[in-house]
């Protein structure tokens, strides 16, 4: 008796589990401050496709967020601003170096609520204060560093720069006229309500903005991670970066 007890019993608990849903799929990942709209809104599409999958993101500046994983953070997923950071990390053997892949792609452009007339990079030694984010954080204030030593205006716009702490930072600078202008994405400036895009900084005085994206290695052992990664490469994505005015393939 005790045995056929103990044999149903059994069954009970195994038609139990087998009744039971699978454990929610998580994933963390860690992407470029410029990225919050779309990736946030890519994310809830893919939960919607995929419920019960909880989706932990965290948006910073690229080298901060890169430091935080070299510091042992929590990220399944890396999408940085520029190359430099992603290929920190593969150095560092932080991130799966076979799923390195563009995400997306970018345009630098000054932005500001200024009436002055302000047309191109000339015109900037004529203004009191601009936005950027720190170069050794922050990819956007790095691109904005190299055009301004490109146009040869390093000198003249010494003690006018407004160092911010990310993208976003120099942007809410602008909207809220606390400087005259700030150097930010295009997507940044769209976004904008009271900054516009003053002026698109000529390509050939800055590298091509490019997002990589990867697997860290603690990434690899997350098959949703994965799917998920696969996911950002596909058409629902790219066509929701497109309406938020980031450049596709």
């Amino acid at each position: 008796m005790k045995k056929l007890l103990s044999t149903i019993s059994s069954c009970g608990l195994t038609l139990m589990l087998l009744a039971m849903p699978a454990a929610a799929g998580e994933i963390t990942i860690s992407a470029a401050a410029s990225l919050k709209e779309a990736v946030n809104e890519i994310a809830e599409k893919f939960v919607q496709k995929h419920p019960g999958t909880k989706i932990t993101r965290n948006y910073a500046a690229s080298g901060t967020l890169a430091k935080q994983i070299e510091s042992g953070a929590p990220a399944d997923i890396f999408i940085s601003a520029n190359e430099e950071w992603m290929s920190h990390l593969k150095e560092k053997k932080l991130v799966a170096a076979a799923s390195i892949d563009t995400f997306t792609r970018n345009t630098l452009v000054f932005a500001g609520a200024t009436t002055r007339n302000i047309s191109g990079m000339h015109d900037l030694p004529s203004l009191g204060s601009i936005a950027i984010g720190s170069p050794k954080s922050v990819p956007a204030g790095e691109y904005a560093e190299e055009a301004m030593r490109k146009a040869g205006l390093e000198k003249q716009l010494n003690g006018k720069l407004i160092l911010a702490k990310d993208v976003r930072e120099s942007m809410m600078y602008a909207e809220r006229g606390e400087v005259d202008g700030a150097f930010v994405y295009r997507t940044d400036a769209l976004l904008g309500k009271h900054a516009r895009i003053l002026f698109t900084v000529p390509q050939q005085l800055y590298p091509r903005i490019v997002y990589p994206m990867a697997l860290t290695t603690n990434g690899t052992k997350n098959r949703d991670a994965a799917e998920f990664l696969h996911y950002l490469k596909g058409r629902e994505a790219k066509s929701v970066l497109s309406r938020y005015g980031f450049a596709v393939d």
